[in-house]
């Protein structure tokens, strides 16, 4: 692959896999066919993940442990030869082992008895349509009962195989495996048009002679009219769905943590003023990014795109006086930055404009397109991560169209969360013809989702306000703050090794350490030459067993009806080193058994000097590293030594890594985040964050209370919240204490301005974020302490709980305290995570609410 996965996609990319070896064991030993769907959120890279899987498919892959199939076919189905086209660039943009001739599109020229293993044949349902030259003549009998027996009609071009034909044929290869991937699944199989659910249907359940594809796989935001249809399907086994936590695709800053919506304050006409409030989002934003690269020294910067939402029927008058305030707002916009999508692919005249058509996978790299209209054609498939800022002319009973249009605009531009400030991580949704009513409905369609879109992470605010650092906050505040240690949800399969070779590399390109990633090698290698001296006898009897292969041959004797075993051993050959090689190279990662058969190779010979005993030496020190990798106590040091070696390196370059550009700093963010352990990283501190002024309970709406002393604020020195009971007597309590200076509520939405805590919770690490961290003087020094308030109601209150004492235990010397407050029997009561004895006492409680008895707890 191009690009290292994030923790979650290597998560669905290895329950995929597991899925597919189970389908081909299925298909090929008991003849049953199997279904499994993949679900996750738009913009959490559900192309890049398939295209993942498809090297592993192909070629095998050590990481996931996964042997490939040499017979895998991939046909990969859509209703959309445009979504088909973006798929394919996407698998090539991310692969580097799935080659361009890999990747075929069936055109209505295709004509094969089979198709080719190793290959993705890229299908839609217009080629499969009963008109198509594909399938024309597949159906010899109906084409007859179409004429009225007198003239059938043949294939055309005297085709001798359509496309039917090369399916069946093979699907009843022994020597093959046909895999189809439903792309955006729930598209086909549920309502909606008839011969395209009947296609789909074809293709799960085989008509005719045509059997059913044995392995299908759908993709989609929303897969719960494909799992419908595969339940109904005719004799197919369903494999666990892979689903990927949104909290996850949050957490890796892929996709925008916020959706700004502006509506009017009235009903009313207000398409013009609030196209000129989206301008001026579209021209500040394109400063911002602007000045961002600059920052950065980065030569490249995002340009923003406005997206202009018109009806079904739009009036071409109506988008003229938009684009004509657009203009009238914005004139250093050239006059030729607009393009449209709409379903005419020709030049379209809007008042006095003539806007040209552009497909819409090209808008993405196509900068010049600084305002784009659009209707609902881009609204699945579609991706452009630097559409920002969108105004939908569409009615209130079009809220669908809008809150899937905006579920393709979440895409981060750059892939990654803008550390601290929220106005580069947001995307602007304006509504003219919605009031703060109707927005409701849009709100919420976007946090629940439906069968055709998913659910959309991070917050979603109205009419917010922007808040900024307190400019009464001093530097050393800010400094205790960034000083806080947050942690990282540890990932499933990180191996130390990987992730060392990977800050050697990131160490080497940025000039931190020079030969960063042959140095690593060389002390890997040290330590396993220092564990081979330890453990010779071990590792002699292990290498022994690679080079013998035993067993057993059965003897009968029919005539008394005994059976004997005789026992025999045969020199092992190549392949079977070869594949004890393999599995060593799992323990060790690839690369560094490769250079470790050469480090071994190199003590007993040398190429220059005669390459046949070097290559002889070569093998036996493959013999050597495959029998190392079967000492069971191996693994344990090699990962201990591994993780060491990047400890030191993080620590002793910190200072350096700190300076680098933000998207460099990511980088070394996301080798520190590649442990099984939690991990620590700083705080950033916030330079723009919204937050929501006012409330809305049924029919009444109401201002959010404001307070004052919090770190971040607006022009006027408030802030905007909504507190409970306990919370706002925590803040009141707290806030009257000798020396209090500053308070910060901790956000509850992932970034690196969000203070989190490791716990786990049914074996899965899970992040909990306090609610609260409050300043202090003492000693003239800025004091931080941590107070949470903590419902006990909940089944996580225990959990939570142990992972604070945890946190507590190892990171005192941050706080001034640490604590825990509940409500108990009408009371708040207060636990001490600074005391030793409390967290003992939280690590073997079996539930929360006894926690804040007499015996450790006090009143609040």
């Amino acid at each position: 692959m191009k690009f290292t996965l994030k923790d979650y996609q290597a998560d669905a990319v290895r329950d995929a896999l597991e899925n597919l070896n189970t389908a081909r064991t299925f298909w090929h030993s008991h003849g049953h066919k199997t279904a499994f769907s993949l679900t996750a959120v738009t913009g959490a890279g559900k192309t890049v993940m398939a295209a993942s899987a498809f090297e592993a498919l192909f070629h095998g892959d050590d990481e996931f442990d996964f042997d490939a199939d040499p017979g895998a076919v991939v046909i990969w189905f859509s209703d959309d030869p445009s979504l088909n086209e973006q798929t394919r660039f996407r698998l090539k943009e991310s692969s580097d082992r799935i080659n361009r001739s890999d990747m075929v599109v069936v055109e209505n020229t295709f004509n094969r008895p089979k198709f080719e293993a190793g290959k993705i044949y890229f299908l839609n349902t217009q080629k499969l349509s009963k008109n198509s030259l594909l399938v024309r003549g597949h159906d010899q009998d109906e084409m007859e009962e179409k004429a009225g027996g007198l003239f059938p009609e043949t294939r055309p071009d005297l085709r001798a195989y359509t496309i039917w034909d090369t399916i069946q044929n093979t699907i009843e290869d022994p020597e093959l495996t046909l895999y189809l991937v439903l792309d955006e699944a729930h598209r086909g199989v549920g309502n909606g048009n008839k011969e395209k659910g009947t296609i789909v249907q074809r293709l799960i359940n085989g008509f005719g002679a045509v059997p059913g594809i044995p392995v299908v796989w759908g993709i989609s935001a929303t897969v719960e009219r494909f799992n419908k249809a595969i339940e109904t399907a005719i004799k197919r086994t369903k494999l666990p769905d892979v689903v990927v936590d949104s909290a996850k695709v949050q957490e890796s800053g892929l996709i925008k943590d916020t959706i700004l919506l502006d509506i009017p304050d009235e009903m009313g006409d207000f398409d013009t003023l609030l196209v000129r409030r989206a301008t001026d989002k579209l021209r500040d934003s394109t400063a911002l990014w602007s000045e961002y690269a600059k920052q950065q020294l980065d030569s490249g910067t995002v340009v923003p795109l406005m997206v202009l939402q018109v009806p079904n029927t739009p009036d071409p008058n109506e988008i003229g006086r938009a684009l004509d305030a657009i203009f009238s707002r914005y004139p250093e916009l050239p006059s030729s930055s607009v393009a449209h999508v709409l379903g005419e692919h020709t030049t379209q005249q809007f008042g006095n404009r003539d806007i040209p058509y552009i497909e819409p996978q090209r808008v993405q790299d196509s900068n010049w397109v600084r305002v784009l209209i659009a209707k609902d054609a881009i609204s699945t498939g579609w991706d452009c991560p630097r559409a920002e800022v969108m105004v939908s002319f569409r009615a209130a009973s079009d809220r669908t169209h809008i809150t899937q249009l905006l579920g393709r605009m979440v895409r981060s531009p750059l892939a990654r969360r803008i550390p601290g400030n929220e106005r580069l991580n947001a995307v602007d949704c304006l509504l003219p013809r919605f009031n703060r009513k109707t927005v409701e409905s849009v709100v919420e369609a976007l946090m629940s989702g439906d069968e055709t879109s998913s659910a959309t992470p991070g917050r979603i605010l109205v009419n917010p306000v922007e808040m900024h650092p307190n400019p009464a906050a001093s530097d050393a505040v800010w400094a205790t703050f960034e000083a806080l240690p947050s942690q990282t949800r540890p990932q499933r399969a990180a191996k130390p090794a990987k992730r060392l070779t990977a800050l050697a590399q990131e160490l080497a390109d940025d000039g931190i350490l020079e030969g960063a990633g042959r140095k690593a090698h060389s002390l890997m290698h040290q330590a396993l030459d220092e564990f081979q001296a330890q453990h010779q006898d071990k590792i002699k009897a292990k290498r022994d067993s690679v080079m013998t292969v035993d067993g057993k041959t059965v003897v009968a004797d029919l005539k008394v009806k005994t059976k004997t075993f005789n026992e025999f051993w045969e020199d092992a050959d190549m392949a079977v080193i070869d594949d004890a090689y393999r599995r060593a190279a799992r323990v060790f990662t690839p690369d560094i058994s490769r250079t470790y058969v050469e480090h071994i190779a190199r003590q007993v010979a040398s190429l220059d000097d005669d390459p046949e005993e070097f290559l002889e030496a070569i093998v036996e020190a493959r013999v050597t590293v495959a029998g190392l990798g079967l000492v069971t106590e191996v693994q344990d040091y090699f990962d201990r030594i591994a993780d060491g070696i990047a400890k030191d390196w993080l620590t002793q370059y910190w200072s350096t890594i700190k300076s680098l550009s933000d998207d460099r700093k990511e980088s070394y963010r996301q080798v520190i985040e590649m442990s099984t352990e939690p991990q620590d990283v700083e705080l950033i501190k916030p330079e723009a964050k919204f937050e929501p002024t006012k409330v809305r309970q049924g029919e009444k709406e109401s201002d959010l209370p404001t307070w004052q002393q919090h770190l971040l604020c607006d022009e006027n020195g408030n802030y905007a919240a909504e507190l409970n009971t306990w919370e706002e007597k925590v803040l009141e309590c707290e806030s009257k204490r000798d020396g209090f200076t500053f308070w910060y509520r901790n956000p509850q939405q992932p970034g690196q301005s969000s203070l989190g805590i490791a716990y786990q919770e049914a074996g899965q690490y899970k992040i909990l974020r306090p609610d609260f961290i409050f300043f202090a003087e003492q000693d003239g020094q800025v004091v931080a302490d941590i107070v949470d308030p903590h419902g006990l109601h909940l089944a996580d209150a225990l959990p939570k709980l142990q992972g604070l004492a945890v946190y507590a235990e190892n990171h005192a010397s941050a706080y001034r305290r640490i604590e825990s407050v509940a409500e108990v029997k009408g009371k708040l009561r207060v636990l001490d995570l600074s005391k030793a004895e409390v967290r003992e006492a939280i690590r073997v409680a079996k539930d929360a609410i006894s926690l804040f008895g007499d015996a450790i707890a006090r009143d609040y």
